[in-house]
Parts: structure tokens; C-alpha cells; sequence
């Protein structure tokens, strides 16, 4: 397939962009981390904007620690320890945040070159084969992940095969501004999600149980301003997490709404839909202004928000 070049690696191979498009919506994906670079939507003047963070170059994409708009696997989220226990035998894996593994250890999926297997206009699907001991996760796993357009709408479609028994929680990581890219906050935005309860977590974000959100500040069940809500006091999680950087038990089961996030700027709203029981929201925390943007603005704490459809943190454990 001739694919536009992105972008070449230290060893010679070719990252490249396919652009998919459909009525009133485009989405750029490298190759590179299955990752979505651009997501373009008319806001309510029927002027197209950039909503989703992202770098403008390979070079930063290799050097990021942000995971803009890419695939994650193994395993989303955290396992504790590095280690996990299936069918009776202990397995050790490659650990990168202290002794706990994130998003699916230092070699994980966002930094591998996928293959394009299929491509149209609105379209693209990308294959990976994960061997058997990668990251010490068992099994060869063959994965496939599969973007599609449509009329105001992103579909992303995730299949994978094992040679053996594994765990696997697969997810993307974009975050969204539906103001623009290039705007300084979501802070203004709102948000809705249909968790009745959530996991609350230790310092180094390891769930510690089930709770309910009645009271607490991660009770989004109606409409809330993102910044009002992070700023409500006494609640001791949102200073674990620095913000909003927690699994939300979804209600319900099989493919339904998880969240609503809206823009009274941009008039632009986004409803998340999924299958999975759970939903990492997080407010990019860690955000301080030294990663600069595909618009050439530095983003900072709040510039994006990811929603993130995944099974619950360490829940192999």
C-alpha cells in the first residue's frame, strides 16, 4: 500500500498517516501505536476543529510518555507488583511505574509499528503480533484493531486471538478537548458518566475496593463542570490523583452509553459509547507545559481529558 509517510524510526522503518474521512468528521491514524494523531469535527458555526491532543512529529511520538491517542496492550491501566497469578503460575512482567506496571510495561503497544492490513476512505485496520513472553505476559497474542468513520462518529473495533490463556485489556488513549487543540482547558466543558460507584485507590493508583459516589466528588451522574467539580474540597482521592484519574463502574452490561462530554464553546458534544465495564477518566494531571501540541501550544494540567473504556485496574490481581 502507498500510505503517506509520518516519519522514519532509528532503524529505517517508515511510520506512516492514513487519513479517513466522512461527512462532518476526520481522523488521522499513524501506524506507529495504532494512534489517533487528529480528530476533526464542524463545532456549531460549521467550522472544523482539532479536538484530541496529540504531537506533531515522530520524533516526539517516541519520546512521549503522555500516550496521545494510541493503543494500549497488553493491559491497560495498572497490575500491581508486576506480577499476576492465571491458572495456578506466578508471572512476572516488565514493570515502568515504580514497582507496577502501566499500560502494559515499557515496551507496550503504543510504541510498536502496527500493519496496515486494510485501508479505504473511512476505514483502516491494523494487526500486531505480541510473542509469546512479551513484557512476561503468556501466550502469542495476535491482535487487530479497527478504526471506522461514519457521520459523527469514531468507531474503534479491537479482536485478539491467544496460543494459550493470558489476560488482556485493550483500550485507547485519547484525550479530548472539544474546544479545540489549541485550547488551554477543559475546564469549562461538562461531563456526565453512568457509574453509580467507583474505585478508589492507594498513592500509586492501585484500587483498593468498590465505592459508591454518592458524596464524593467522582458522583458525575448528572452534568458537571469539570472544573468546578475538581475543585470541590475534602475529598481526599482527587488529591491522590492529582484530579480526575479513576475507573468508573459503568452501569449495565453490553455496548451502551458510558459518558457525555459537551463544549458550551465550541456547541461540539462527544458520547462515549462501549461494551466495557469500566471507564478510566483522567484529566492529564501530569500535564506541566513541557510537551508542546500539534498547534504549537504548550499543554498544560486540564488541556485534554481521556475517557478511557477498559476492564477495571488490576484486575487480574
Amino acid at each position: 500500500m502507498d500510505l503517506p509517510a509520518f516519519g522514519t524510526l532509528e532503524d529505517g522503518t517508515t511510520v506512516h498517516s492514513i487519513r479517513l474521512v466522512a461527512d462532518g468528521i476526520a481522523v488521522d491514524v499513524l501506524d506507529y501505536g495504532a494512534t489517533i494523531q487528529r480528530l476533526e469535527v464542524a463545532d456549531r458555526a460549521g467550522s472544523s476543529r482539532n479536538v484530541v491532543l496529540g504531537h506533531a512529529d515522530l520524533a516526539a511520538y517516541r519520546s512521549s510518555w503522555a500516550y496521545f491517542g494510541c493503543a494500549i496492550g497488553r493491559y491497560a491501566n495498572r497490575i500491581a507488583g508486576g506480577r499476576f497469578t492465571l491458572d495456578g503460575v506466578e508471572h512476572t512482567l516488565a514493570t515502568n511505574e515504580g514497582d507496577n506496571l502501566l499500560h502494559g510495561g515499557p515496551d507496550g503497544f503504543d510504541k510498536r509499528v502496527w500493519t496496515v492490513t486494510e485501508v479505504d476512505a473511512s476505514h483502516v485496520v491494523l494487526d500486531l503480533v505480541s510473542p509469546d513472553g512479551d513484557q512476561g505476559f503468556p501466550g502469542e497474542l495476535a491482535v487487530t484493531v479497527t478504526y471506522t468513520v461514519a457521520p459523527g462518529e469514531l468507531r474503534i473495533g479491537y479482536a485478539a486471538t491467544t496460543s494459550r490463556p493470558t489476560v488482556l485489556n485493550l483500550t485507547n488513549h485519547t484525550y479530548f478537548n472539544l474546544e479545540g487543540e489549541d485550547a488551554w482547558s477543559v475546564e469549562r466543558h461538562t461531563l456526565r458518566i453512568d457509574a453509580d460507584h467507583y474505585t478508589p485507590t492507594t498513592t500509586d493508583y492501585i484500587p483498593t475496593g468498590i465505592a459508591p459516589v454518592d458524596g464524593t466528588a467522582f458522583d458525575w451522574r448528572e452534568p458537571r463542570v469539570i472544573g468546578d467539580q475538581l475543585r470541590l474540597a475534602g475529598d481526599d482521592q482527587l488529591v491522590v490523583g492529582g484530579g480526575l484519574d479513576h475507573n468508573m463502574v459503568i452501569r449495565g452490561g453490553g455496548m451502551r452509553e458510558h459518558a457525555v462530554l459537551a463544549s458550551p464553546d465550541s456547541g461540539i458534544t462527544l458520547t462515549v459509547l462501549s461494551d466495557q465495564p469500566g471507564n478510566q477518566a483522567y484529566t492529564g494531571n501530569y500535564l506541566s507545559g513541557r510537551i508542546v501540541g500539534t498547534s504549537g501550544r504548550p499543554y498544560r494540567q486540564a488541556a485534554g481529558i481521556a475517557l478511557e473504556t477498559q476492564h477495571f485496574p488490576d484486575s487480574p490481581n
